[in-house]
């Protein structure tokens, strides 16, 4: 046996017996942000609290949980932070504006900029023009 055959199989979770029970499994892990790696799903993670993440959502599954309930006991549990996907409502308003708002700002900046080398410009006479 492979050394990497190895160590899947001491980070993979059981699978569940009925396979559509494992793709919404799958499914949800590609959804769910490792706390300590922050930036990879538990899927893909290899550090022990994902592996315990990926067992809880597995049973869960298998308690008869749905996806949304699943979900609701990760982001009670850890915070907003660990879905990919947060909810929009009043706590995580800012997350979902923030970008709008700087893209706007941005652009209202360049605008202005120009505009005000627009101005600059046709204000210069010809012996400042020659300079």
């Amino acid at each position: 046996m492979s050394i990497a055959a190895i160590l899947v199989a001491a980070v993979a979770p059981a699978l569940l017996a009925d396979p559509r029970q494992e793709a919404r499994a799958l499914e949800l892990d590609r959804e769910i942000r490792c706390v300590q790696c922050q930036n990879e799903p538990i899927a893909q993670s290899t550090a022990d609290i994902a592996g315990d993440m990926r067992v809880l959502v597995r049973e869960r599954i298998a308690a008869g949980d749905s996806d949304a309930e699943i979900r609701a006991f990760f982001r009670e549990r850890y915070g907003d932070f660990v879905l990919f996907r947060p909810p929009l409502d009043g706590r995580t308003l800012v997350l979902w504006v923030t970008p709008a708002l700087l893209l706007g700002g941005g652009l209202l900046a360049v605008l202005s900029s120009r505009r005000r080398k627009g101005e600059s410009g046709a204000a210069l006479g010809p012996e400042e023009s020659e300079r």
